[in-house]
């Protein structure tokens, strides 16, 4: 038996590289003052349909959706933001005396889509969501989180590309636009972007097939159809990028995959030599409206998302070391079976005094036992004998420096503590 196509089991080695990131990640959210919300691993259809868009691909192709046993239909989550708002609906969190309602969430998602380096069918994302604000301030904080979650890494070779989509007034009159542009050439289109001229005209713009079409060079930009209010909100969203000394670039063809952006869009690409053909790493943006599809009140919101697999490739790419923790605390060495007994007391003591502790259960011998310990990077080897539990102490060996001493058993927790 092997994992499904499109998965992967994370082993020791590696499940640590994924903690210290989601830890830096939460960590990092927390003092921009993001509250942590978890949410279910599946849904009713209906919140993607309603939440990520008809039209899109993800509820078209790739949704993993399915009939429980009550004949409903029931949906893996492809993306966070859906459900963080529905629970935002669900749970009158726009009643809270504090807002915005400021969130980040961190979980599997599932799209069945083919599999390739940094894309799977089952892939974890973290994201972030504020909701109740419409200041663009609010924009350029989420933006600023989504740049922070990669410097806080250390990642360096990276690029923040901005574009606006404008209000629904401004979308109306680029998707007119985008339909008189693209329907002379409508039959040299593929199906999907002949599907999408009458449905959603923008998605024919981020058409992986029809890229390299004529007709793509002098698409109509959304910037040049932006009204007063768009073109005002997106010049103060920048303002504060630049106040907060946060390069971009503004791309007026990136269009998000997902129905319910507006206004402020955005995407972090990687520079690095070597990283892949797809470089982005997360993208973002506005979605005002999506509240009020959901069923709740008239709601402004912001937010971002990023793949944790495509993070940890960047990482890589730019040949980034992690500062992870290495080796146990102590090993304990135990010969004989009273002193064996004694041992186990040992290490459960050290265990529940936040001490990190191991010992032998192969029953090897003394050297295979400091064998093991060498091979688990122990900074401490306890040595319980016969003749040191005759005389109620152990040995305690530093592996650094080769330092030894003898310490009375009663005392070794309070010993341990002091020096590790």
């Amino acid at each position: 038996m092997k994992a499904p196509r499109g998965t992967q089991d994370l082993l020791p080695g590696i499940t640590e590289k994924w903690q210290y990131v989601e830890e830096t990640l939460k960590d990092l959210s927390r003092r921009f003052h993001y509250q942590e919300i978890r949410t279910p691993i599946f849904e009713h259809t209906e919140l993607f349909q309603r939440g990520v868009g008809d039209t899109t691909d993800i509820v078209q192709k790739e949704m993993y959706t399915f009939f429980d046993k009550g004949e409903r239909s029931i949906t893996l989550r492809p993306e966070g933001t859906a459900s963080v708002v529905r629970s935002f609906v669900e749970h009158k969190m726009h009643g809270l005396p504090n807002q915005p309602t400021k969130l980040f969430y961190t979980g599997p998602m599932f799209r069945y889509e083919r599999p390739q380096q940094g894309r799977m069918r089952q892939f974890v994302q973290f994201g972030i969501e504020a909701l109740g604000s419409s200041d663009p301030a609010i924009d350029a904080e989420v933006i600023s989180l989504a740049m922070n979650c990669y410097k806080e890494l250390g990642l360096q070779s990276l690029k923040l590309v901005l574009n606006s989509l404008g209000d629904q007034e401004s979308r109306e009159s680029h998707r007119q636009a985008l339909i008189d542009h693209f329907a002379p050439v409508k039959p040299e289109l593929c199906h999907d972007c002949q599907t999408r001229l009458e449905q959603n005209p923008l998605r024919v713009l981020d058409c992986k097939k029809d890229r390299d079409h004529p007709k793509m060079a002098d698409a109509p930009a959304i910037l040049d159809y932006l009204n007063d209010d768009s073109r005002l909100y997106f010049d103060k969203v920048k303002q504060y990028l630049d106040a907060m000394g946060i390069p971009y670039e503004v791309d007026p063809n990136l269009v998000r995959g997902l129905d319910y952006y507006n206004h402020t869009a955005f995407e972090i690409m990687s520079d690095a030599e070597g990283f892949g053909a797809i470089t982005t790493l997360s993208g973002g943006g506005r979605y005002n409206g999506l509240v009020e599809e959901l069923g709740g009140p008239e709601t402004p919101g912001i937010g971002f998302a990023l793949s944790i697999e495509r993070l940890l490739m960047a990482l890589d790419a730019e040949n980034v070391t992690l500062p992870l923790e290495e080796g146990l605390d102590a090993y304990v060495v135990s010969l004989g079976e009273q002193a064996d007994l004694q041992a186990a007391q040992i290490v459960n003591d050290l265990r529940i005094a936040g001490i990190q502790v191991d010992r032998d259960y192969q029953d090897r011998k003394i050297k295979g036992q400091f064998k093991a310990a060498d091979r688990l990077k122990a900074r401490f080897v306890l040595v319980l004998g016969e003749e040191e539990l005759a005389n109620h102490q152990i040995s305690v060996k530093n592996m650094e420096t080769g330092d030894q001493e003898t310490v009375a058993i009663d005392q070794l927790t309070e010993h341990m503590k002091a020096i590790v």
